[in-house]
């Protein structure tokens, strides 16, 4: 039961921190200190980790005057170089608005002119109790132990992995063929045939013993919303230059990951704990039409100490060398921690913008900001942002190497014909690479169309791994390849990527949800159902973990799959889960139970107008008919054979094995049989 937290509680706050619990600041409005949270009316107030901060600091002074010296020390420590008088001024002005506070009238805070702040209200007794808000939180998710032979069925160690609410997570992107050949999970999701293909990395060792380092959201103090872009755009370039630093030496946790923390700030601890880290870049940007502002500094987490910190007011064409003075000065201090360590390419030192070079720069930044946003008209801004870019600078490898992971989203979620977006994203990848042979993101949208269109698979390796190597740190690098491993059968390396790539992005639901497939791929069907349960209990909508139901039909638990069925029939009237019925019935012997749920799920996929040849595949599985699956499957040999890269390892078409035409459709794709 959640503690509430009175106003003779917080007469002695003085005495030391917060109590744990809640804190009613008015009939709507709430502070939750376990959860780091306001809320009005039950619902989350936006609000950052350093108003938050100071939002408790006055809580413990209520009645007391703050100094802005002591705020100061309180949250960036003693004897820090930063500009905290407008750091501390935006922070209030931010806790004013989430408070809905007037400072020439104030109930919560006032300001004593010249000299601080001081907490004016009195906080309400009689909260009702509640369920704790930390049920919300993410949860933890059991990871495969890296090495454990995936042929062995027995119970091993895992590491947790945490994910985070589906709120923070891109839309999913779905795996080449389907999963069960979209059969469960892109057949729920209405994607037939489309791919999802990510990027991993190639190397064996998973790098164990490094320090982790996360870069936080630089904030936005313009003021103004629609600057996100840039100071997103700029924690993105800084998690890139950062990974490329010293990799052996120093694994950056993914973007992904650090922008849940943009919405929902965390205690330090907690976020050390939550992303498994060891240190902390934070800090903001204000710009106007020529100057950037931009402070940062570097905390250790286990003592909060501030290692380093700096301020630096610039031209905007200067920005550049501001990432890389501030990827010197944390490369300078880590190396006090962890002894010297030769730092890779990265450090080499960043030449100036000219004009048109700042322009191309700004674009690219826009660019990668609707780009992570990953919905359909992102995509097409993000395209367009791009498109400037390189209009602005033909020269700079970045803007192509932007475009064409743009266009490869907008061919495997379906938003494109392949016809149309394939030569697009090989073109303007192969243009980055020419310009800059070295530059990492450039190749796992090549590696992508090699594997998935050009069925050429030691290609896409090749191209997974020189990724890898130039920018070990890159988790959707490691993610994609760990797909293309366990397309090829080659499941221990498969897990190993795949955990990697959780390790560096601890909060992503799609790299959680694809190593279940890993692991149903590799029958150990156990371990997938419980990785599945886990990002169920995060978020039981995610599309993806509809491959639960497939995962416990191919372990017989017939009764669990049809009771996952029904759950997903409350909230989809598509054809995906008609079709599971149909398999399940069969499996059963109830042969009539099966027609009838494939005859609706048909009418269902003529409704929506949506192929139904996945949904009759999955049926005739289950109903025994194999030589119409195998009919449907050579058919797809012939006019589509990039639709088969998973026919080798995919579970459901384990009983056509021994049908001589079988090898020959794994050799369509390209795979050896």
């Amino acid at each position: 039961m959640e503690k509430l937290v009175s106003a003779d509680d917080l007469r002695v706050i003085g005495e030391g921190s917060l109590p744990v619990g809640l804190i009613k600041l008015g009939e709507n409005l709430e502070l939750d200190t376990q959860a780091y949270e306001l809320r009005r009316d039950d619902r989350a107030v936006k609000l950052e980790r350093i108003p938050m901060e100071i939002l408790l600091f006055l809580l413990e002074r209520r009645m007391e005057l703050v100094t802005r010296e002591q705020i100061a020390e309180r949250v960036w420590g003693k004897g820090v170089f930063l500009d905290t008088d407008n750091s501390i001024n935006a922070a209030i002005h931010k806790i004013r608005q989430a408070l809905r506070d007037d400072p020439e009238n104030p109930r919560f805070i006032r300001t004593i002119t010249g000299k601080g702040y001081r907490f004016i209200a009195t906080p309400l007794e009689g909260s009702p109790a509640r369920a704790p808000a930390s049920a919300a939180l993410p949860a933890a998710v059991p990871v495969s132990e890296p090495g454990v032979s995936a042929e062995s069925q027995s119970p091993a160690p895992s590491v947790s992995v945490v994910v985070a609410p589906a709120a923070s997570v891109s839309p999913p992107r779905i795996l080449r063929g389907g999963w069960w050949i979209a059969l469960t999970a892109a057949v729920m999701v209405g994607v037939a045939g489309a791919v999802y293909v990510s990027r991993s990395s190639s190397s064996a060792s998973p790098y164990e013993g490094r320090a982790m380092l996360a870069v936080l959201p630089f904030e936005n103090l313009t003021g103004d919303p629609s600057q996100d872009y840039f100071s997103d755009g700029f924690t993105e370039e800084m998690i890139t230059r950062l990974g490329t630093l010293a990799p052996r030496r120093l694994g950056v946790i993914a973007r992904t990951s650090v922008m849940y923390y943009k919405q929902a700030r965390a205690p330090l601890d907690r976020l050390a704990r939550e992303l498994g880290v060891q240190y902390v870049l934070e800090g903001s940007i204000r710009r106007d039409a020529r100057h950037v502002r931009i402070t940062a500094q570097l905390i250790q987490v286990k003592d909060q100490s501030h290692l380093w910190a700096q301020q630096y007011d610039r031209e905007q064409t200067d920005v550049l060398q501001v990432e890389e003075e501030i990827a010197r000065a944390i490369a300078n201090e880590i190396d006090t921690a962890l002894g010297p360590f030769t730092a890779s390419r990265a450090e080499a030192t960043a030449a100036p913008m000219t004009e048109k070079g700042y322009e191309a720069y700004e674009y690219y930044l826009r660019g990668r900001y609707f780009w992570n946003k990953r919905t359909k008209p992102d995509l097409e801004r993000a395209i367009e942002a791009f498109q400037h870019a390189i209009d602005a600078n033909p020269e700079d490898a970045r803007g192509y190497a932007g475009l064409a992971d743009a266009y490869v989203l907008m061919f495997t979620w379906s938003y494109l014909p392949a016809a149309e977006a394939v030569p697009k994203a090989r073109a303007a990848a192969l243009k980055a690479l020419e310009i800059n042979p070295n530059l990492a993101a450039a190749l796992p949208s090549l590696a992508t169309i090699n594997q998935d269109f050009d069925l050429d698979w030691k290609t896409a390796e090749e191209r997974f791994r020189r990724a890898i190597e130039l920018d070990p740190n890159y988790a959707t690098a490691h993610h994609w390849y760990a797909e293309m491993l366990a397309y090829e059968g080659r499941f221990d390396e498969s897990l190993r990527e795949s955990a990697l790539a959780m390790k560096l992005d601890p909060r992503s639901l799609i790299i959680a949800v694809d190593h279940a497939y890993f692991l149903a791929f590799a029958g150990q069907y156990d371990r997938a159902i419980a990785q599945f349960r886990a990002v169920m209990a995060v978020d039981p909508r995610f599309p993806k973990t509809a491959g639960i139901i497939g995962a416990y039909v191919l372990s017989g638990q017939y009764d669990q799959a049809m009771a996952e069925v029904r759950r997903w029939k409350q909230f989809d009237e598509g054809p995906g889960p008609l079709a599971c019925e149909a398999d399940i019935y069969g499996r059963l012997g109830q042969m009539e139970k099966a027609g009838e749920a494939l005859k609706q799920a048909e009418a269902a996929c003529a409704r929506l107008q949506q192929d139904p040849t996945p949904i009759r595949m999955l049926a005739y599985m289950g109903m025994g008919r194999k030589e119409e699956v195998m009919a449907i499957l050579q058919e797809q040999c012939r006019k589509n054979p990039s639709s088969l890269v998973n026919v080798k390892v995919n579970p459901y078409f384990h009983p056509l094995r021994d049908d001589p035409r079988f090898d020959a459709l794994i050799r369509c794709a390209h795979l050896e049989p």
